[in-house]
């Protein structure tokens, strides 16, 4: 077999919880959490997730029976996305590194934990891929402190960032790995207490500022806007942590503004 899956709310194994010790070479260097349920990845297999495989993610018939897989390949790691339609957006635990892994492609699996979000129809999945020996350490600098309404050279407006808060506040509120809806355009806006018009406007402006400092997926061929720019807007903004739980008090402090 290939995985062992256990439930193990005392953390990955090998962080010294009960689960932590496992005989063999390599064995536990790999681990995933998904909804709290953690599989060890063995380094002499591929180890598939998707609708059907080692991980089964949901029966959602949008996403791929096999979607993307992870196996050991010259001493490195590597996560590859072998679906036709689907994208995932891949982050650090402190969003510093993000990537966007489309069809076709892979990212190895380098840092000690990995953030994995996707989109299939209408839900969105977070998956945490946790390594035991990284290749990379990461550091924390208190002189690259980020603002509250900044990402990189992106600077929004409060209500630009509550649109990023009403379409992201199913899976900020859910706190941890697992599943949740992205609203639709007409349930943020409602949320907001604003016109569609007024939503769809600025929802705009967000896609552009971040389109333009190369943000992928948030549009389309020949310039058009993405028709799942809603789903790629949060995966981002919240792998990168451009928004947060902290920012949920923003919905109510928008509510009917006219900025």
């Amino acid at each position: 077999m290939s995985v062992e899956e256990q439930d193990r709310p005392d953390g990955p194994p090998g962080d010294g919880g009960a689960a932590g010790e496992a005989g063999g070479e390599g064995a536990g260097e790999l681990s995933i959490d998904f909804v709290g349920e953690w599989y060890e990845v063995s380094p002499d297999a591929v180890f598939t997730i998707g609708r059907e495989g080692d991980l089964e993610i949901d029966d959602n018939p949008y996403l791929h029976r096999r979607f993307m897989e992870i196996q050991r390949i010259g001493g490195l790691w590597w996560l590859s996305n072998v679906g036709t339609m689907i994208s995932a957006t891949v982050a650090d635990s402190s969003g510093g590194m993000q990537a966007w892994v489309s069809p076709g492609s892979r990212i190895p699996l380098v840092f000690g934990q990995l953030n994995v979000v996707f989109t299939a129809g209408p839900t969105t999945y977070e998956f945490s891929v946790h390594l035991r020996s990284p290749s990379f350490l990461q550091q924390s600098n208190g002189n690259d402190a980020v603002g509250d309404t900044t990402i990189g050279p992106v600077v929004f407006t409060p209500s630009q960032k509550a649109i990023i808060v009403a379409l992201a506040e199913p899976i900020l509120r859910r706190g941890g790995t697992g599943f949740s809806t992205v609203p639709s355009s007409a349930n943020a806006a409602k949320r907001l207490g604003w016109p569609l018009t007024r939503f769809n406007r600025k929802l705009d402006n967000v896609c552009d500022k971040l389109d333009r400092v190369g943000v992928a997926g948030l549009r389309g061929g020949g310039g058009k806007l993405a028709t799942n720019r809603r789903a790629r807007l949060v995966e981002h903004a919240v792998t990168s942590h451009l928004v947060t739980p902290d920012d949920l008090p923003l919905l109510d402090q928008a509510l009917g503004d006219e900025d």
